[in-house]
């Protein structure tokens, strides 16, 4: 078995395990608005599809992995004006993560590897807080790739590299291949393009969907979606966890 998931263990069988070379990955993700086609859950959809890839990337590399219950709810200012989406504190992100750190710390886990896949700056700079904390206090690494970074996104998608990537065809793709049930197709077949680049937005001080030019919460090329692309990026997505992780451990002396 490549990985336990440690929500369906019972403690007698989690007090079995030994966790010294063992890293534990947290899917984080969001709940919030993703175009007219995709569910509201789709970052974590596609930070649990993340996660197993990544858990069995690891396993290759001869470590052990520990699936925790996805982290569902994060800071998505950029989507809240839109229904549904549930938006919670920065600190509140950053300290959930830090608690974390901690507990796994002392349960003896190599390491806390966070798949994720929500990209607002506001989340991002929670999970850096909360690394940079975890450093500070000494728990276990804390391994967090961000996606938005050059080393990670020239492995992705063009769409991706644009910026026009927010339930677009790269995460439209990703949802087919892992959820092709909760994806509304006659909808999304029928959406037209939207080029405007969130980067770019970002980058000019936009600070919601609205303001970046996605006034139905969809930025790229939705129709243009397949699942063959999203299971390609999942397998990408894996290797660049199980690498980000290896890195981190090999750094540390924890290898």
């Amino acid at each position: 078995m490549p990985f336990w998931e440690w929500g369906t263990m019972t403690w007698e069988e989690a007090k079995d395990l030994d966790l010294a070379r063992c890293v534990a990955i947290l899917p984080v993700g969001a709940i919030e608005a993703h175009g007219p086609h995709l569910p509201l859950a789709t970052d974590v959809i596609i930070a649990e599809a993340m996660a197993r890839a990544g858990a069995d990337r690891l396993a290759a590399r001869g470590l052990s992995a520990l699936l925790l219950p996805s982290l569902a709810y994060t800071a998505a200012p950029f989507a809240e004006g839109f229904p549904g989406t549930l938006s919670i504190s920065p600190g509140t992100v950053t300290a959930i993560l830090l608690d974390l750190a901690r507990a796994l710390t002392a349960r003896g886990a190599a390491a806390l590897a966070i798949a994720n896949a929500h990209l607002d700056p506001t989340h991002l700079g929670s999970v850096a807080a909360a690394q940079t904390a975890a450093r500070e206090a000494e728990y276990l690494p804390l391994v967090a790739p961000d996606l938005t970074r050059k080393l990670w996104a020239s492995r992705l998608s063009e769409e991706f590299r644009s910026g026009a990537c927010h339930a677009g065809r790269y995460e439209g793709s990703v949802v087919m291949a892992a959820r092709p049930e909760l994806v509304r197709e006659e909808i999304r077949l029928a959406l037209e393009p939207n080029p405007a680049s969130l980067s770019t937005a970002i980058r000019g001080g936009m600070k919601t969907f609205e303001q970046a030019g996605g006034p139905r919460a969809y930025f790229g090329w939705p129709a243009d979606a397949t699942a063959e692309e999203g299971a390609a990026t999942i397998a990408t997505l894996g290797d660049i966890l199980a690498e980000a992780v290896a890195e981190e451990l090999a750094g540390s002396g924890r290898a």
